[in-house]
């Protein structure tokens, strides 16, 4: 009895701390308002905060980086109709089921890959993030990924510098964002990729990144304690049938965009601007180099 007393009390101070460092991080950013306002709940502080090792003056920082790109790149203002070719083949989509947490699932196929601007194609993936986010139960934070490597060869690769603005973009803006991602059965000349990319990952990302075998037992136990192998396509060793229909896929989206505006206030005419003007905002490219 004493001991579960104990255990009650820890948690409720370590509630009060994050609570306290949330508060913290409030007041140093000062007064927000427009759509940095709504960005910038209760959840979102303790994503950058954890990111951090809940340091204020480090999540402060990545915070307003992020809000510098958020109002440069406006990532909720893109549309389905901006994207949708890159879209076509399915290379990238959200998935029709959710993980055992309920977290959304985005289903990654990059040997599906069917266009050649990288600018584009991270566009896409980004207006993907921002939809599986949209489409969050209210009491989940983060997203699953399922990436199959079905036709992938050297050929149809990522460049290092896309994948390194990519990674760049999900750790620094997308923090704590990703609970885990599987990398399905990726063939033997992808461990060179890997052997690179790998160090653009932080450490709390790289843990989250698992390989998944079907000859490997554990690996595939691994993953489905994350999934109900109904739910899981046959792709990445389960029960049900994949199929990216893009003409219905596309009819969500546009349902999902009418969302993503009442979300964001766009009929409101909130301001766009994210950020106070002790922060402000400068030109950037995509993404920036990753530190």
């Amino acid at each position: 009895m004493f001991r579960r007393r104990s255990n009650s009390h820890h948690e409720q101070d370590s509630t009060e701390q994050q609570q306290q460092k949330v508060n913290e991080l409030k007041d140093a950013l000062g007064p927000l308002s427009g759509r940095a306002s709504l960005y910038c709940s209760d959840a979102c502080f303790k994503r950058y905060l954890e990111a951090r090792n809940w340091n204020v003056d480090k999540s402060k920082k990545m915070l307003e980086d992020t809000l510098r790109w958020r109002s440069t790149y406006k990532p909720e203002e893109i549309r389905w109709h901006e994207v949708a070719e890159e879209g076509e083949t399915g290379k990238v989509y959200r998935a029709n089921f959710h993980d055992r947490h309920g977290r959304t699932v985005l289903i990654l196929r990059p040997g599906k890959q069917n266009t050649t601007s990288m600018d584009n194609q991270i566009k896409h993936l980004v207006y993907l993030i921002e939809n599986a986010i949209l489409n969050l139960p209210e009491d989940q934070e983060q997203m699953a990924w399922l990436i199959d490597f079905s036709g992938w060869s050297i050929t149809n690769n990522v460049p290092m510098k896309s994948a390194r603005d990519t990674v760049h973009i999900l750790q620094n803006h997308y923090p704590e964002r990703l609970a885990v991602a599987f990398l399905y059965n990726p063939p033997r000349i992808f461990e060179a990729f890997w052997k690179v990319v790998k160090y653009f990952l932080d450490p709390k990302t790289f843990q989250k990144v698992k390989f998944v075998y079907p000859k490997n037992k554990d690996s595939v136990e691994l993953m489905r304690s994350y999934f109900d192998v109904d739910n899981l396509p046959k792709e990445f060793g389960g029960e049900a049938t994949l199929q990216y229909d893009h003409e219905e896929f596309s009819r969500q989206m546009a349902q999902d965009d009418v969302k993503a505006a009442k979300k964001w206030g766009f009929d409101n005419k909130l301001s766009n601007g994210y950020l106070g003007a002790e922060v402000a905002p400068e030109p950037e490219s995509l993404a920036s180099p990753a530190s």
